[in-house]
């Protein structure tokens, strides 16, 4: 089955007002590939008003699972709303380690976001120790069987995953082509388990370190539908250039 290639950049806590108008003026669209920018909450609004008739969409980097309240300092998902954004980044390493975001948290998260009619991109990857002890499927499916379990296996369809080996973010690190595929080439038997046909529509996505150089032949695998980028999706060249690759 062909499924669609999506690149999502993640600027993370990254640019000002200047620099992100400048940085989507210089992205270019693709026919045959989905494009996907998530600014920081402050410049939603901003992204998305250069985003106006273009092709390429807009991601929030996380939300709250609760629709309204006394959550100070939380985003919820009508919010989100307001400003056309179509994708939500949930689950991402730095949230589950450094916030402190639990697997039921994020599943409740994705739950919301689907439930809103949002796009989620859920991150599942493993730690160095964790590959190194021979657990990478083992702790990266029980973070997506927590998803499946909340949601159920139907709705499961509009989800995309991202995998982000932790070891490869931001450490100018990437797991080889050869080993990215083993891990969603492990992650979509997971989700077979209880849907062929789901398994097969699913987008995911490779995260760690994704470079114009090596993106390519990243892509080039069976079972590699895309990549969330981070630090490149910061340079509207380099980040082009990973688009084209995925043409």
């Amino acid at each position: 089955m062909t499924r669609r290639k999506i690149v999502a950049g993640n600027w993370k806590m990254n640019g000002s007002s200047e620099s992100v108008v400048e940085l989507v003026k210089g992205l270019k669209a693709c026919d045959t590939v989905d494009v996907v920018v998530a600014p920081t909450f402050v410049y939603l609004p901003l992204v998305a008003q250069q985003l106006v008739d273009s092709p390429i969409k807009l991601a929030a980097q996380n939300v709250s699972e609760y629709t309204s309240g006394a959550y100070t300092g939380e985003v919820s998902l009508s919010m989100l709303q307001d400003f056309s954004v179509s994708h939500v980044i949930l689950g991402h390493s730095e949230r589950r380690a450094l916030f402190a975001e639990t697997d039921t948290q994020v599943a409740k998260k994705v739950a919301a976001t689907i439930a809103a009619g949002l796009t989620p991109i859920l991150c599942v990857g493993e730690t160095l120790e964790q590959r190194e002890a021979g657990t990478t499927l083992i702790v990266c499916n029980a973070q997506v069987d927590a998803v499946l379990n909340e949601i159920g296996v139907e709705l499961f369809e509009k989800v995309v995953i991202a995998y982000e080996p932790v070891w490869a973010i931001g450490t100018g690190k990437s797991a080889t082509s050869e080993q990215a595929q083993e891990v969603h080439k492990g992650i979509r038997d997971n989700i077979a388990s209880q849907s062929v046909e789901i398994a097969e529509k699913i987008a995911i996505l490779y995260g760690g370190s994704v470079k114009a150089s090596n993106s390519a032949e990243l892509f080039a695998q069976a079972d590699i539908d895309g990549a969330l980028v981070g630090g490149a999706s910061l340079d509207a060249k380099e980040f082009n250039s990973i688009i084209e690759s995925a043409k």
